[in-house]
């Protein structure tokens, strides 16, 4: 009973307080409406590169030259347009005034091609295709060191694909709000951690500590009853932080929206019991809050709160892969975009685990302590 009215306590102390409402509430949604209206375009998946204009001259000679004039038609089907320039100096100069893709010069030693810096995904699909020519010209011309008729047959019949796309469940790809939807729940769970680590010390600073020991009340009702209060007010508060984006935004969380919010518990319960193991191991109010809040910080940096993160390499892959936001993040986009519910588990270990050490650490320094 005690435990229960300690949990109530610090529930309503926490709702009651304007500044925590704003940090635990108004603030992820904030941000998710300013960053996901904001960076609708970076997430957007909807993307036609349209015509590409492309200047050649064909100087090469027999079946190169053959194959080329192939390739010229089949790519015009695709948007890439091959226009004949003989004079170079004229197609050079017009390649530096940006007003082509690149210049394409064909002769029997091979293809020269000058890109367009101006126009730099243009010209690096252009140079794609004019590699794969070459590799498959190259290779239809050994063949033909067995049998001449193998040449044209062979480039023949794959002209047809030098451009293919694919897309691997692209209907199932995050947009800028279902993204940051995500990555603003997970920082605001990880924010208990900042609220947490004044669960006791603020007893002391406000010389309540006195009064609690004095009270009937075990230190064991004390500790657990702070830390369920604790775990209850951030878990509500990013509840309706999902809800919110849910059914205001639209944002699509998925069909294992049961294991999502397991996800997001889990860190919950992690962020409180860093704090408040941080409570105990720091000596002053000052390097905790400082600790806390640079922690916090740099997790959500690394961890992509504020832009996604891929593909790191040096001391930035080893930040993101020690951010609590970036396991949080990986394992609930996981669940909601490739339907593996597999992701969850070790991350939700690897959250309780944690948060056991720090629990630990807290009630062994807790127990050495006079007070609390």
């Amino acid at each position: 009973m005690n435990i229960w009215r300690i949990a109530q306590k610090e529930i309503k102390q926490s709702f009651r307080d304007v500044r925590t409402l704003v940090l635990m509430l108004a603030f992820p949604i904030v941000l998710m409406l300013i960053l996901g209206s904001a960076l609708t375009n970076a997430f957007n998946t909807d993307f036609s590169l349209g015509k590409v204009e492309v200047l050649y001259q064909n100087k090469a000679s027999g079946q190169l030259s053959q194959s080329f004039q192939g390739l010229i038609e089949s790519t015009d089907k695709s948007g890439i347009r091959f226009i004949k320039e003989n004079n170079s100096s004229k197609a050079k100069k017009a390649i530096e005034n940006g007003k082509y893709a690149g210049y394409a010069e064909v002769s029997d030693k091979g293809i020269t091609y000058f890109g367009n810096e101006r126009q730099q995904l243009e010209s690096g699909v252009v140079q794609g295709v004019l590699n794969s020519f070459l590799t498959k010209y190259k290779a239809a011309a050994e063949l033909a060191k067995k049998d001449s008729k193998l040449i044209h047959s062979t480039l023949l019949n794959s002209h047809h694909n030098y451009i293919e796309e694919k897309a691997l469940n692209a209907s199932r790809q995050p947009g800028s709000m279902d993204y940051y939807a995500i990555a603003m729940t997970t920082m605001i769970a990880l924010y208990g951690s900042i609220s947490a680590s004044f669960l006791i010390r603020s007893e002391r600073t406000r010389n309540t500590s006195i009064r609690l020991a004095a009270a009937p009340v075990s230190k064991v009702e004390i500790f657990i009853g702070k830390i369920i209060g604790s775990l209850l007010t951030n878990g509500l508060a990013v509840l309706l932080v999902v809800l919110f984006s849910k059914y205001v935004f639209g944002v699509d969380w998925g069909s294992h929206f049961g294991l999502v919010m397991m996800v997001i518990l889990a860190e919950v319960l992690f962020a409180v019991s860093f704090g408040l193991g941080l409570s105990y191991i720091t000596k002053t109010p000052g390097a905790q809050r400082a600790i806390s809040m640079i922690m916090v910080q740099v997790a959500s940096f690394f961890g992509g709160a504020y832009f996604p993160v891929g593909n790191e390499k040096g001391f930035s892959k080893i930040v993101t892969d020690l951010s609590p936001l970036h396991w949080s993040n990986t394992a609930i986009m996981k669940l909601v975009y490739n339907n593996d519910a597999a992701a969850a588990l070790p991350v939700i270990s690897l959250f309780i685990g944690l948060a056991a050490l720090f629990l630990a650490i807290s009630a062994g320094a807790m127990s050495k302590r006079e007070g609390i």
